[in-house]
């Protein structure tokens, strides 16, 4: 009985540890990913914003201020299972497309909307790769 209850707990104190590093990975790729689109004039209007449930994790506005982006960000140490932007599947968009209404109601934006995929594969700095999808989805085809 003790030892099924460590063994639940050492499972569980893992399971918290493996969470907390998929978090740090993505905040991580969240970081590079606005970096890339600043360094390429994008303006980040936000980061990671929420409105209940949903969240949209950069919006930007294109260099020439006409084009909100709504940037979905898919970060990976590595691409062995699945390309990132595999991850936006037709329920994830559907729900970015709804979180992006909300957005767009909320400040009155007027601008045309797009919405993006950048991909953020590595662990560091010095291995990373950017793979910025301009034009990834339109909400209204799906």
């Amino acid at each position: 009985m003790i030892n099924d209850l460590q063994n639940q707990w050492l499972l569980c104190i893992h399971n918290i540890e493996d969470m907390a590093e998929h978090n740090n990975l993505g905040k991580w790729g969240e970081e590079k990913a606005a970096q890339y689109l600043q360094h390429h004039g994008y303006t980040i209007r936000d980061r990671d914003w929420r409105y209940g449930h949903r969240d949209l994790d950069i919006v930007a506005v294109t260099e020439d201020q006409t084009i909100l982006v709504i940037v979905e960000v898919k970060t990976r140490s590595n691409n062995e299972i699945e390309e990132p932007e595999e991850a936006v599947d037709r329920k994830k968009i559907r729900n970015l497309m709804r979180a992006a209404n909300d957005y767009v109601k909320l400040f009155a934006i007027e601008n045309e909307v797009r919405f993006d995929i950048i991909t953020v594969v590595g662990t560091n700095d010095s291995d990373v790769r950017i793979e910025h999808i301009v034009e990834a989805f339109n909400p209204l085809l799906i």
